[in-house]
């Protein structure tokens, strides 16, 4: 077999394990990686955060809101071995009809050297994925907001495409004084509709996530926890308890995986115009680590800035000694500049 079909294996093989949660089990695992610098900072995940950030909406499509109107939200991710990622999206609300939002996301893998079964080089070839998502929120009432997301998928590896697509449905709800919001979130539930090369076709990284953020009346905090997978309990690979008693291994085996279903994530945000982030990944870090050297693995962090008409975010997390990866994200307010340009 040709050394360019080994490599297209290697990339679906890479692509897939990008989140080691449920990596290798599924197509298009690029649709679950996170392209908001903010979302990255929080351990990669967040389904419950409310404001007007429209990255936001990405993860969750009850959280578009009216806020957004008009704003466009440009990410990029420096990831590995050359691979990078980002996400456009620009939004638009209309009263008494709901919120719109679209976008494009990709993962591009780069060029690589095509070569024979005799490891004569005869060509380049490359590597790609896309989807688009189009999104629309309604509110119900003034705390609780629905949202559907549909989103066409191309993959192309080398001269093997696969055409697919998705949709998440969501829903949002916050309290009056909005310190306390929560979220829940059914995501990539779709068909791949063609395959690569006539082989099986394989499902799409489904999952249901929910999770709620508590703000503090009296404190510049404000803590997310996010449950990923509500949908499969088990989550571990090969995972071994010390060989103790029968009880205890059952309790620690329990314990284990509800850990691995929760993602953590605090912000300090000591003005409105500014903020810091942490966030701890912990499936990510017990899939990751190296037991001579853990390190910072599944940690997370970032700050932002917010002006009238542009934030930023910066995001930096940590996968594995070998790397992390680096999310910068912009959001403009065109309208806005433009207003205050002309007057």
């Amino acid at each position: 077999m040709k050394k360019k079909v080994l490599n297209f294996i290697f990339f679906t093989v890479l692509a897939s394990n990008s989140f080691p949660q449920t990596g290798g089990d599924n197509i298009y695992e690029f649709l679950n990686l996170t392209h908001s610098g903010l979302v990255s900072s929080l351990g990669g995940t967040n389904v419950s955060l409310t404001g007007n950030n429209l990255n936001l909406a990405y993860h969750n499509p009850a959280l578009l809101n009216s806020g957004m109107n008009k704003n466009l939200a440009l990410n990029y991710v420096n990831y590995f071995a050359g691979i990078n990622y980002g996400l456009a999206m620009y939004s638009r609300s209309y009263p008494g009809t709901g919120n719109f939002a679209a976008g494009l996301t990709y993962l591009n893998y780069g060029s690589f050297t095509e070569t024979d079964i005799s490891g004569i080089i005869t060509g380049n070839f490359s590597a790609a994925e896309y989807a688009l998502s189009f999104i629309y929120s309604r509110e119900i009432d003034s705390l609780f907001t629905v949202g559907v997301t549909f989103k066409p998928i191309l993959s192309q590896l080398e001269k093997y495409t696969s055409f697919g697509f998705a949709f998440d449905l969501g829903a949002s709800w916050h309290n009056r004084n909005k310190l306390f919001s929560a979220g829940v979130v059914i995501k990539n539930a779709g068909y791949q509709v063609t395959t690569y090369a006539g082989e099986p076709h394989q499902k799409l990284p489904f999952e249901i996530q929910a999770g709620f953020s508590q703000s503090l009346a009296h404190a510049p905090f404000r803590f997310s926890l996010t449950l990923r997978h509500l949908e499969k309990f088990d989550l571990t690979y090969q995972y071994t308890v010390p060989a103790t008693s029968v009880d205890h291994k059952v309790e620690s085996a329990i314990l284990e995986n509800a850990m691995r279903h929760a993602i953590v994530g605090v912000e300090l945000i000591p003005h409105k115009n500014f903020y810091f982030s942490a966030g701890y990944n912990y499936q990510r870090r017990r899939e990751l680590q190296i037991e001579s050297k853990v390190s910072t693995v599944g940690f997370s962090w970032g700050f932002g800035i917010n002006t009238s008409v542009l934030n930023i975010e910066f995001g930096r997390a940590t996968y594995h000694l070998a790397g992390s990866s680096t999310n910068v994200s912009l959001i403009l307010k065109p309208d806005l500049f433009y207003r205050k340009y002309k007057n």
